[in-house]
């Protein structure tokens, strides 16, 4: 059987998608890949983009993108030599669909604040008595 021939099911427990999907999807890879959309970067650009991210945490995150074929390093002769980091084509496919989600999310957290403060105030009476965030 051809690897075109395969079929990948992510509900399934033993699907190689799974693993992707979760490298992904998980906070740091969409947020690296989201960065990455915009053009190619150095390390410390994309740590400066990706705020909060530990420098061992983006590596491991570029490493395993790298592996999944998703982003592309290449060390740039130049004195000193630099790394830069960029996606590949089906990274640049699936790092819009990240951004779609990133702008969805953002879009709907007015609602989701209200929806947040609505339940915490039927958690926590002491919350309730508080005025609600513009």
């Amino acid at each position: 059987m051809s690897l075109e021939q395969l079929v990948f099911d992510v509900f399934a427990k033993n699907c190689t998608s799974r693993p992707v999907m979760e490298r992904v999807a998980g906070k740091w890879g969409i947020l690296t890949m989201a960065a990455l959309l915009a053009g190619t970067h150095r390390f410390n650009e994309l740590r400066r983009r990706v705020d909060g991210v530990s420098e061992k945490m983006l590596s491991q995150t570029l490493h395993a993108l790298e592996r999944d074929g998703l982003v592309v390093r290449e060390v740039v002769s130049a004195i000193p030599p630099r790394v830069e980091y960029s996606l590949t084509e089906p990274g640049r496919r699936i790092a819009g669909k990240l951004l779609e989600l990133i702008d969805l999310v953002e879009s709907e957290m007015p609602e989701i604040t209200a929806a947040q403060e609505r339940y915490d105030a039927k958690e926590d009476p002491a919350v309730a008595a508080r005025e609600p965030r513009p």
